[in-house]
């Protein structure tokens, strides 16, 4: 292609137009896992969609039973969780574009099973299920081919888009939602919300094919050649194979498929129970990440993204949709603070603190609906309202983009995939609990359903300062090094320093300097393939061998470091 030779200097580095293009074209992947999230939260206050769907008669017509609403809902929850345990078994059979390319067929095809049903409610959530299935597998391919493809210089900033565009996804089917609330009382009206996630799809399906394939992936299969070019069109210089940034990329890229060989594929089981194999901490990380993504989910943000319409509704508010719009902007802005307090401040103390405030937050928007009935005093379902959106502004900023980053750091390379997918099913479970417990909870204790979400806060803010240890800024081999340290305490772990640094953004290169002569120790734990400040290439050597060029353990390596 012509744009494999153009490219774009960033941060002293070539970065090819394709790999921007690349980046804008996969975010449309979290779009469309935002818009299908924020969807149905109007849709349920249709007219005709409750006229169709409902099993209640009531004056105004028919309704849900809160049993079949949570079904309803949550439904999509467990095709999402389905999904995203076999997106990684795709992306390796097919590579990464033809699986983001299938997940969209069967998201496309789970939204024409729900324009097409008719009359019954199990329809509709069938085409939910199969919808989510699709929305599974691009909750794991996307990020996942966005790492592996994006340049180092702009690889934050692409994966990052990743959460901001969730965001817009729900602020756009918010909008949505809003313009055709007029025509409720028609069949078109959630048919067209539903008809536009079709067409917000396609360019997703059809554009990934016309970017470059990974070239991680190419050379897993040993597609050498192929993996040159890939990296030569991301970085601009298709016309230079030998240019010296697709040298650097390939060395790298080298060097870590020799470590992933050399520790080996672990199994599942593995993640789940203790062995001597080296690897520090590998259970309690699992564990960890399954927690921190349950936790995110039960921190309530979908509590309002799924039902928060019908919640302001019952809450006496004259236009519920529109206050769901403004929640969404809310979203979407402090998403772009969230981008930059997980570098500048790291991931532990934005976490405590946003959860802090949440808890603060739902806290008074609970006690406002249980002791002030919001329908008959405006002033207790307006102030109702800015807890919400004050809530929504704390996540957006800290629970809702840094546990995606956790994630994507904190596992060790023997099992990462694995312990990646775990994390991520965790997270979609929550979702499914969320969306099918809520319309029986409201149904049965009201507003008061809100302090749970403040308890379970609390135990997320718990689980952070007692569990968590502080990445930020450090390669991944690095965080495996410091998950090794036995005397370091998470609520310690930021002060700590890997080998050979000044500060985690500074190396000491007369360190390296002397330690490269010998190519041993750290150099082997400095996995330079993550967007961190500091990051510089690694140098080429053999991964696991010493100064005699016999091979040595990983346990060994580790100490020699030290």
């Amino acid at each position: 292609m012509f744009l494999g030779k153009k490219s774009i200097r960033i941060n002293g580095a070539d970065c090819g137009v394709e790999a921007l293009i690349l980046g804008a074209i996969t975010s449309i992947g979290g779009f469309l896992f935002g818009y299908d999230t924020g969807q149905i939260s109007g849709m349920l206050l249709f007219r005709d969609f409750k006229d169709r769907f409902g099993q209640v008669d009531t004056p105004e017509g028919r309704d849900f039973r809160p049993i079949i609403q949570s079904l309803l809902v949550s439904l999509m929850s467990i095709g999402t969780l389905c999904g995203s345990l076999t997106a990684s078994y795709t992306a390796d059979w097919w590579g990464r574009r033809k699986s983001l390319t299938f997940g969209v067929g069967i998201f496309i095809i789970g939204n024409v099973i729900q324009i097409t049903a008719m009359d019954h409610w199990v329809h509709m959530m069938m085409g939910r299920f199969v919808a989510g299935l699709g929305v599974g597998n691009l909750s794991v391919g996307v990020p996942m081919f966005q790492s592996e493809c994006s340049p180092r210089e702009i690889r934050g900033a692409v994966v990052a888009s990743y959460q901001l565009m969730i965001t817009i996804g729900i602020l756009i089917a918010n909008i949505v939602n809003y313009a055709v609330r007029t025509i409720e009382d028609e069949p078109a009206s959630w048919r067209i919300v539903i008809g536009l996630g079709i067409a917000f799809s396609i360019p997703l399906g059809l554009g990934i094919l016309l970017v470059p394939e990974s070239p991680r992936w190419l050379a897993s299969r040993s597609r050498w050649d192929d993996a040159r070019l890939s990296l030569a069109r991301l970085r601009g210089v298709k016309g230079d194979l030998q240019n010296q940034f697709v040298e650097d990329d390939m060395r790298e890229m080298r060097e870590i498929l020799e470590k992933e060989k050399a520790v080996g594929v672990g199994s599942w089981a593995e993640c789940f129970v203790p062995r001597r194999n080296g690897v520090p901490k590998q259970v309690y990380r699992t564990f960890l990440g399954m927690s921190l993504h349950f936790l995110q989910q039960w921190t309530g943000i979908n509590y309002f993204f799924y039902y928060g319409a019908t919640i302001f509704q019952s809450a006496g508010v004259d236009d519920p949709i529109q206050t769901q719009l403004i929640l969404g902007a809310v979203n979407v802005f402090c998403t772009f603070f969230g981008l930059y307090i997980v570098e500048k401040f790291g991931r532990r103390w934005p976490l405590i603190i946003g959860g802090i405030w949440q808890a603060v937050w739902l806290a008074v928007f609970a006690s406002m609906g249980t002791t002030l009935n919001p329908e008959e005093n405006k002033t207790s379902g307006i102030l109702m309202i800015v807890s919400a959106a004050l809530f929504i502004a704390s996540f957006a900023m800290t629970w809702g983009p840094i546990c995606w980053v956790v994630i994507g750091e904190s596992f060790p390379l023997r099992t990462r995939a694995k312990q990646a997918s775990i994390a991520t099913a965790s997270n979609w479970l929550g979702n499914f609990m969320i969306s099918f417990l809520t319309p029986l909870a409201t149904d049965g204790i009201g507003y008061a359903y809100g302090f749970v979400f403040v308890a379970t806060n609390l135990a997320g803010v718990m689980l952070v300062y007692f569990f968590l240890y502080e990445s930020v800024s450090l390669s991944l081999e690095n965080v495996d090094l410091m998950y090794s340290q036995e005397n370091l305490k998470p609520w310690s772990s930021r002060k700590w320093m890997p080998p050979g640094y000044k500060t985690r953004m500074q190396r000491d290169e007369e360190f390296f300097h002397h330690r490269g002569s010998h190519a041993t120790g750290v150099d082997d734990l400095d996995d330079r393939t993550t967007a961190v400040p500091s990051g510089r290439p690694s140098r080429e050597k053999k991964s696991g061998e010493n100064m005699l060029g016999a091979t040595e353990s990983r346990d060994e390596r580790v100490n020699r470091a030290v």
